[in-house]
């Protein structure tokens, strides 16, 4: 049902917690499921340098958080708002389809912290885009 990566994720989740004084901090959830998730992001130049997260529900929710973290890191700001729902599933090499949600989440979360480190330097993000690779409502 789950590849070995999501297990692997899962069983061993990278860069849990959090960063006391994040530059952007996201948190997103879904009702129907309960799963909840916070990312905090450090960006230095323009380049996200550190992500921590924290994940309260099912185990793909928690491999989906981990990934998105890996993914994220070392990436500059625009390059990390480009990855999308499924390049986060496609990294974990599938998810059943009952389990798609959580990846919508872990994007989702990571487009959130963007947007809030973004509204802390006085910037605005263009709203078409993030309608276009998210389902977070803004």
């Amino acid at each position: 049902m789950y590849s070995d990566k999501v297990m692997d994720h899962f069983q061993n989740p990278r860069n849990v917690g959090e960063i006391e004084d994040a530059d952007g901090v996201g948190t997103v959830g879904n009702p129907t499921c309960g799963d909840l998730m916070t990312i905090y992001i450090k960006v230095k130049d323009n380049v996200i340098e550190d992500v921590k997260f924290k994940t309260f529900g099912c185990g793909a929710a928690i491999a989906t958080s981990s990934m998105i973290t890996e993914m994220a890191v070392g990436k500059t700001i625009e390059e990390a708002l480009e990855i999308t729902r499924n390049d986060v599933a496609n990294e974990l090499e599938g998810l059943p389809p009952v389990k798609m949600h959580c990846s919508n989440l872990a994007a989702d979360a990571l487009h959130a912290a963007i947007d809030n480190y973004k509204e802390k330097i006085g910037e605005k993000k263009p709203e078409d885009k993030c309608k276009d690779v998210c389902s977070c409502g803004k």
